[in-house]
């Protein structure tokens, strides 16, 4: 395939930025999408010109890091993949594609197609552990017992990566979806109920503090998600605020 990429240039964070447009050749349609950028890049740099910087790391799905905005989409037209999963059959000969940062206050740009996501961390930090007993009588996970039910709706929230794509697709930019798989993943085991009142407070507080924009249902940041962390999540995470606000 031969394409056209347009992809958003910025040389720091203090940089104005503008949409660049390339030219790439003989692309195959087995090829990731990251594999097409770096393809675009050992051009650039054998041209003398800086290559494209853009997040990546396992480039299994695992990581999360691979998150650009392509045609209007996080992670692109694909669904249930991250851009590392993303193959260029996604795309036909001839295509203009659009390549941008992920875009929301929360996350500044950092140069090109990287963008600062330790917001997420700092939400995390704010209590996304739970307690460790380690006064030589630690009791074995293994001992607790726990409802199926609860365990896997536990794992499913625990399989959010913190790629932010939910917050990219929101219209406020709001990182609910991303806190309320945080919380339900402790919120629906035992071993998480120590923290319970203090974790959701603490989190929603530190996400409001970092500057996303609010819930307001409507869904988009479940459909873009690459794992498919459902929203029941966010009505989790509101039930467990709510409860924790009337503990005081």
């Amino acid at each position: 395939m031969n394409l056209t990429l347009k992809i958003w240039r910025q040389k720091s964070a203090k940089d104005k930025g503008q949409m660049v447009e390339y030219k790439v050749t003989d692309i195959s349609e087995h090829m990731s999408f990251l594999e097409m950028m770096d393809v675009l890049n050992e051009q650039l740099i054998a041209k003398g010109e800086e290559p494209v910087a853009f997040d990546h790391d396992c480039r299994e799905g695992i990581c999360g890091m691979c998150s650009m905005y392509i045609n209007g989409e996080a992670h692109g037209p694909d669904r249930g993949v991250t851009t590392c999963q993303l193959h260029m059959r996604m795309f036909n000969d001839g295509d203009t594609i659009y390549i941008e940062p992920f875009r929301a206050k929360a996350f500044p740009v950092i140069k090109d197609l990287v963008v600062d996501r330790t917001s997420f961390e700092r939400i995390q930090q704010a209590g996304g552990y739970i307690s460790v007993n380690t006064s030589g009588n630690t009791q074995d996970a293994n001992a607790i017992p726990i409802s199926k039910e609860a365990a896997d709706k536990a794992m499913d929230a625990a399989t959010c990566i913190g790629c932010g794509a939910c917050v990219a697709t929101c219209k406020n930019s709001s990182a609910m979806l991303f806190v309320g798989a945080k919380v339900s993943q402790y919120a629906l085991l035992p071993q998480g109920q120590v923290e319970a009142t203090d974790r959701v407070l603490n989190m929603v507080a530190q996400m409001d503090a970092e500057g996303f924009g609010n819930c307001t249902n409507t869904g988009a940041c479940e459909i873009e998600c690459p794992k498919g962390i459902s929203l029941e999540n966010i009505a989790r995470m509101n039930r467990e605020y709510l409860s924790a606000s009337l503990k005081g």
